[in-house]
């Protein structure tokens, strides 16, 4: 059997996704791959390292620490979360990464990248956290608020605009099992954008049109996604853990209390999944 896990982003609303994540930890589950998408894939990294409660114990203390992220940050280097205090100096210094324990987890990690000149979804595994940190910041760089990151020959940003839930590449992949956790409740659905938006969209990147496009097209792709996501399931192929309620912080939320809240919704509904996902991976 060759089990996978699927994280969705969502900026701070994937703090849900690390407390599923802490809370199956100690089960030992045979999972053999991961992708992560944006914030799921910087959150959700720490699963292959072992690491219970990193996540919520460094963006508690840093989030709202104006080197970490916010508009002070944006203006003074084009991005609404530091590349440099972020991405380098809390996983590295601050509150260390374990890169040791993530190489020998024997889990293959992949993350989604958006190419801005196609405007498709590349699929990166990454090997070493710290030598590929600039594929992890190109997954999780928000549009509008974040500059378009060269990593490789390529360049790229948030890989939800063109694939949040990438369920498909890991079933052609060959996973047999697979553990879908999500960052919106049920009967959550994207808006899809009005003429000023789609014009808004087609401006700000006018230099990457099939980019633009992408992002127009986003809401239409994700909500069909849902669609599909809600078929395998019933079918059984897939075993999805979703917020048993809507979670209402924005992206950038910074107040502890709140990240603190959406870290324990995700405990919660990860322990009151166990019994049904030990049953969906030993059928």
């Amino acid at each position: 059997m060759k089990l996978g896990m699927v994280m969705e982003g969502g900026g701070m609303r994937a703090l849900y996704t690390a407390g599923v994540q802490d809370q199956l930890m100690n089960l030992e589950l045979p999972v053999s791959e991961m992708i992560g998408v944006s914030a799921g894939a910087l959150y959700g990294i720490n699963y292959a390292s072992k690491q219970k409660g990193r996540v919520p114990r460094y963006l508690k203390k840093y989030a709202g620490d104006s080197r970490f992220m916010g508009f002070g940050s944006l203006l003074r280097e084009g991005n609404i979360v530091s590349k440099d205090f972020a991405y380098y100096e809390v996983p590295m210094k601050l509150d260390p990464f374990d890169e040791k324990a993530f190489e020998e987890s024997g889990v293959d990690f992949f993350v989604v990248l958006t190419d801005v000149l196609t405007g498709k979804p590349e699929y990166v595994q990454i090997k070493n956290g710290f030598k590929q940190m600039e594929a992890l910041r190109a997954t999780s760089s928000m549009p509008f608020v974040s500059k378009v990151i060269r990593y490789g020959n390529g360049l790229y940003l948030d890989g939800g605009m063109s694939d949040s839930i990438p369920v498909d590449y890991m079933l052609r992949r060959g996973c047999d099992k697979l553990i879908v956790i999500l960052t919106r409740d049920s009967s959550y659905r994207k808006k899809i954008p009005g003429k000023a938006v789609r014009a808004v969209i087609r401006f700000w990147y006018r230099e990457y049109p099939e980019l633009a496009r992408a992002l127009i097209n986003r809401a239409r792709k994700y909500n069909h996604m849902l669609d599909r996501v809600a078929h395998l399931e019933q079918e059984g192929r897939i075993f999805v853990i979703r917020p048993s309620s809507e979670i209402s912080i924005g992206r950038l939320e910074k107040d502890p209390i709140k990240l603190q809240g959406v870290y324990d919704l995700g405990r919660k509904d990860g322990q009151a999944s166990i019994r049904e996902l030990l049953r969906y991976i030993e059928s």
